[in-house]
């Protein structure tokens, strides 16, 4: 990558729904408590959708405040990417609704479904179109509304998960800054551990598929903690070695928010001190594509990431995937 275009984030933006659903909340809803799951998964509260809105409506308030910040009109854009596994319809796609939305009529659009790691996929996806000169900039979005496909009455899968949407507008930057490297991957003999059971063509919608439940969100929890755990540190290392850097150049490490264990054993592998690491996974909880540009927007209005540094972005979940960037802001 380094002797082409260089690419990187020029505006960024977030949101997530007004509606705070706490752990004392789910306490009257399931079996369940608050030290129980902050000992386990460092949630305390998830923000969740209004029953008027939709996937493509968190994704477009994220994404005027990326246009903003980039200072770039919407009917600038080459390109829209939305990362999500909860699209408003299996089509027409987010993307072409939202691009509808803001009137970004000479945008591309499309959606890439890679669940928990797709927007580090849209990432990489994006920064290739503009670095080979078909484009010169791309609005990327993670967006997920989880709350339509979680079991509230799974006291195992409904405390994990969120609502929100992270925006990014990417365009070239100076020599020596934006995008070194990514990594993506993916373990599909393990699919099964985290899925969405019916709705597609294999188990179309019927009263049998409603009936058993099949439409909500199914984890295998200890099998996806044992992969995530050991991906997690591999795609942090390989996405380094591309990128020729090590650990101890990292000025900022974002994992996906999925859970604080996780997060921990990560920071340990890496030898990070806390202060190197942005965790928001008890605010938000589990926004699946929404994690990482959530925390990375975050991160940067906190202060935490200034010119020149370096971060790194790492992502994992259903496919089962997992993906890593290396980024010189």
């Amino acid at each position: 990558m380094k002797n082409l275009r260089p690419v990187g984030v020029i505006g960024a933006g977030k949101y997530v729904p007004e509606r705070i659903l706490d752990n004392a909340e789910l306490e009257k809803m399931v079996d369940t408590n608050d030290e129980w799951i902050v000992s386990r998964t460092g949630i305390r509260e998830r923000h969740i959708a209004a029953p008027e809105q939709a996937t493509s409506d968190l994704a477009y308030e994220a994404s005027i405040q990326a246009l903003a910040a980039a200072g770039i009109k919407a009917e600038e854009l080459d390109l829209i990417i939305v990362a999500t596994i909860t699209p408003d319809t299996s089509f027409p796609s987010t993307a072409c609704i939202l691009q509808d939305k803001l009137g970004a009529k000479k945008a591309a659009a499309f959606d890439l479904s890679a669940a928990c790691s797709g927007f580090v996929y849209s990432l990489a996806a994006a920064t290739g179109f503009i670095q080979n000169g078909m484009y010169n900039n791309a609005l990327v979005i993670g967006a997920d509304t989880l709350s339509r496909i979680t079991d509230y009455t799974d006291r195992n899968t409904c405390v994990l998960f969120g609502d929100g949407a992270g925006a990014v507008v990417l365009g070239e930057v100076p020599q020596g800054r934006g995008f070194q490297s990514f990594d993506l991957g993916a373990e599909g003999a393990g699919g099964d551990q985290l899925k969405l059971p019916a709705g597609g063509s294999r188990l179309p919608t019927s009263p049998e598929t409603l009936d058993a439940k099949q439409h909500f969100i199914y984890m295998n929890g200890r099998d996806v903690f044992k992969f995530a755990v050991r991906v997690m540190g591999t795609a942090t290392e390989e996405v380094l070695r591309k990128a020729e850097m090590t650990k101890d150049d990292i000025d900022l490490f974002i994992p996906h928010q999925a859970n604080i264990r996780i997060i921990q054993s990560a920071m340990q592998r890496l030898d990070l001190s806390e202060d190197r690491v942005m965790i928001n996974v008890d605010k938000y909880a589990n926004t699946s594509a929404a994690s990482i540009p959530l925390a990375l927007v975050e991160a940067y209005e906190q202060g935490r990431i200034k010119e020149g540094d370096r971060v790194v972005m790492v992502g994992f979940g259903g496919g089962l995937t997992w993906g890593g960037a290396a980024l010189i802001w």
